[in-house]
Formats: C-alpha cells, sequence, structure tokens
C-alpha cells in the first residue's frame, strides 16, 4: 500500500489548510467585488438624480426664452445656437 495517503499524513494535513485559506482569500475577493458594484450602482443612482434635477432646471431656463434656440443679447443681436437661419438684411436707407 504505497500508493495511499492516509489521513493522519502531514502533508495531507498541510493541504487542507492551504484549500481553505485560498477558499478563504477567495471568499474575501468576491465580497470586496460585490461591494465595489454595490458602490458603482449607488454613484450611477446618484449621478442620474442629479442630472435629472440639473435637466429640469435647464428645461425651464430653456423655455422661458420661447423658442429654446434664440438667445436675445442686445450687444449682439439675435444669436443661434445652433446655425439656424440668417435673418433678412436690413435694407440700406
Amino acid at each position: 500500500m504505497k500508493g495511499e495517503v492516509s489521513v493522519n499524513d502531514p502533508s495531507t494535513y498541510w493541504l487542507t489548510i492551504t484549500n481553505i485559506a485560498l477558499g478563504v482569500v477567495t471568499l474575501i475577493c468576491c465580497i470586496a467585488v460585490g461591494i465595489g458594484i454595490l458602490q458603482e450602482l449607488a454613484a450611477k443612482r446618484k449621478k442620474s438624480t442629479s442630472l435629472s434635477k440639473l435637466d429640469s432646471e435647464v428645461a425651464d431656463l430653456v423655455s422661458s426664452f420661447g423658442d429654446g434656440h434664440a438667445f436675445h443679447t442686445p450687444s449682439l443681436g439675435l444669436t443661434m445656437a445652433d446655425g439656424g437661419e440668417e435673418l433678412k438684411k436690413k435694407e440700406e436707407r
């Protein structure tokens, strides 16, 4: 019975201890990854909530200008954010 490994063999004992330690390390790593995923999801939710609040404020600002693309600036005249159509030029007097 040369090929058999008995339960009381010291090499079996250390192999079992090593396997348990590797299992614990793997479990800790899985928990760390899970916590990282939860933190990332919470950060995305917080960001989308703050952006939706900002979006509503910007929408209110744009709606106050009527068309949403035209902003009246007295020193510049009527400016178009999207490059819109040119206004008819003033007739020369």
